[in-house]
This record gives C-alpha cells, sequence and structure tokens, in this order.
C-alpha cells in the first residue's frame, strides 16, 4: 500500500498481529475459524470457473484441489471493504481477488466466515486449504510463534498480495480531539480481540506508562460490531483497525455522520493468503496467480472498484512480512 506514512511501532502490523496465546496448533490468532456460521461458495464474489485444465495455472496445483475442483477458505468477514456479509453473500476485496485467482487457476474458492481468532487452527487441521482474511503476515505467524517467542505450532506461510497500515477511528466531529494512536493515554478505546491492532494498543499503553502518563483502558470485544458501536456511543474515545476498513467505515456508517478516521495510518505491512507450510505446490500456485491478475490489470480494477488502490502491490511475494 501506498501508505500514508509507513513509521515502523513493532505495535499496529494490522488485522491480527497478536500472536499470543492463541497461535497456531491450537492458538496462533490470526483469523476468523471456530464454529463457522456462514458457507459462501457460491456467491458472485467468490465464484470461479469449477475445475478446468484450459486454465492456465491448473497444472500448477496440487492434485487434491485438482479433483476437488475448489479451494476452501476461512475468513471473517465483518471488515467491509476487505471482506464482509452482504445479501448472505460474502463480498469485498477478498473475495473478489479470490474469484480471479480461481480463473487462473481453473477452481473455484469457496469461503467459509466464522469467530476470527481460529483460522490458522482450522487451516493446520485441514479444514481449510487457505485462510484469506486481510491477514497480516508476520515473522511470528510464520514461525508459529507467541508475541514472547515461545514456539506453539508449525506456523504458516503466506502469499502476500495487498498492503494496509493501522488507523484510530473516533466519533464523527472527533470531541476528544484524539489526533494519533499516541493521544489515547489515559483514554478508553475499543478493539477487537486477538488483532495486531490489540497489540498496537498494548505497546502503546506501555509506551504511554513509560513516559510518566496514563495507560490506555483497552477494550477488546469477540468482534468489531461490538467495538465500533462503544466508540459510536461514546464509551470509548477511539477504535483502532486496519486503514482500508477504517476509512470504509468513516465513509458508510451513518451515511458518513459517524465516524472520521484521524491521524495518519502506522505501520504498514502485508496482508497475506495462509496455507500450510505442507502446501508448498500450493503456496506456489497462489504467487503465480496473484502476478498473473496483477499484470493484466485485474487486479488493479477489483481495488479500484472498493477504494482499495491504496493497499496495491507491484508483485507477489511469499513470507514478506517482516
Amino acid at each position: 500500500m501506498t501508505a500514508s506514512t509507513t513509521r515502523r511501532t513493532t505495535a499496529a502490523r494490522s488485522r491480527l498481529a497478536a500472536v499470543g496465546s492463541i497461535a497456531v496448533a491450537g492458538a496462533l490468532i490470526l483469523t476468523g475459524c471456530g464454529d463457522q456460521t456462514n458457507d459462501s461458495g457460491s456467491d458472485e464474489g467468490t465464484k470461479g470457473t469449477g475445475s478446468s485444465s484450459a486454465a492456465p495455472l491448473f497444472a500448477k496445483l496440487p492434485k487434491k484441489i485438482q479433483d476437488a475442483g475448489v479451494i476452501k477458505a476461512g475468513t471473517n468477514a465483518e471488515y467491509a471493504p476487505m471482506e464482509f456479509q452482504e445479501g448472505g453473500k460474502i463480498v469485498g476485496v477478498d473475495p473478489d481477488i479470490a474469484a480471479a485467482l480461481g480463473e487462473k487457476l481453473g477452481v473455484e474458492f469457496q469461503f467459509t466466515s466464522g469467530s476470527f481468532d481460529g483460522l490458522i487452527t482450522a487451516l493446520n487441521s485441514g479444514r481449510y486449504d487457505v485462510a484469506m482474511s486481510s491477514i497480516t503476515d508476520t515473522p511470528q505467524r510464520q514461525d508459529g510463534l507467541d508475541d514472547k517467542g515461545k514456539k506453539l505450532g508449525p506456523g504458516v506461510d503466506f502469499v502476500d498480495y495487498f498492503t494496509a497500515g493501522t488507523a484510530v477511528y473516533v466519533q464523527k466531529g472527533n470531541p476528544k480531539k484524539i489526533n494519533s494512536i499516541e493521544d489515547l493515554c489515559g483514554q478508553t478505546a475499543a478493539v477487537q480481540r486477538g488483532t495486531t491492532y490489540e497489540k498496537a494498543l498494548q505497546t502503546q499503553s506501555k509506551a504511554c506508562t513509560d513516559g510518566g502518563k496514563k495507560k490506555i483502558n483497552i477494550e477488546s470485544f469477540e468482534n468489531d460490531t461490538e467495538a465500533q458501536t462503544r466508540v459510536k456511543s461514546g464509551g470509548a474515545v477511539a477504535g483502532v483497525n486496519d486503514y482500508p476498513v477504517a476509512v470504509d467505515l468513516a465513509r458508510k456508517s451513518g451515511g458518513g455522520n459517524d465516524f472520521e478516521v484521524v491521524g495518519e495510518q502506522v505501520d504498514a505491512g502485508p496482508f497475506g493468503i495462509a496455507v500450510n507450510k505442507d502446501n508448498k505446490e500450493l503456496t506456489a500456485a497462489l504467487e503465480e496467480a496473484v502476478n498473473a491478475i496483477i499484470e493484466d490489470g485485474t487486479y488493479k480494477k477489483i481495488l479500484e472498484k472498493w477504494g482499495a488502490e491504496s493497499g496495491a502491490i507491484d508483485k507477489a511475494a511469499i513470507n514478506g512480512g517482516k
């Protein structure tokens, strides 16, 4: 993403960097799985061509996926414009990118939405072939480590396809005059549990107390909708989210009258499609497919459709998160 600012703070990497006690082999915190709440393999945004040996990259896929004709994808569909539910369908940037990848690969992506903090565990248990849910690619997730460096599982590989930073959003009019995450010392902030932006708030809170200021009162919720409601009601002075999600929220919620984004996005990093480390063939095929849709212009059109051009990349990467 051509971030307004790509200031590295060990904190705000994006949707899920709190790779703590939830990580991979039963604990990596990454994105939504748990009990599944919505299957959406037939909606317009996720429909590919089905199994097709005529597709340019079909031969690159593992035989198991060739035979199935589908790639099962786990997501947490409550992050417009990246992935969200509309009319019973999962739509957004990620489903549209997945559909374009499916055209190159000759298979259909079938998305299932569920809780945010179990996707990686489900992926490594075989429930999904990939996890695609605005997941920030971090070294901890690659290696299956918690935030203290303890090994919790095998980790995952990422095929990076987008980039985004963390943003702070407040009530429209900014009644508390919050201009950055640093202004949250001594204030109440709302966030979704188990995300990179929860970690960003924890890191900033420590910086507050180290500097002689009051800690941030962090209210963590099961889903982002609850965090948004808390900010809207005034119970929290701010919420923290991925930059494209925060911008979309400010533009659409209440007809644009509920929220506004303050300051600049920080600590921009890559979003990746997570793949089991044993599935190198699928990882390589996805990398080729991402590059193919970038080269033929499909990728750019999808981002323009959703107003997400700022997150565009020039080339796919495997495990590019640093």
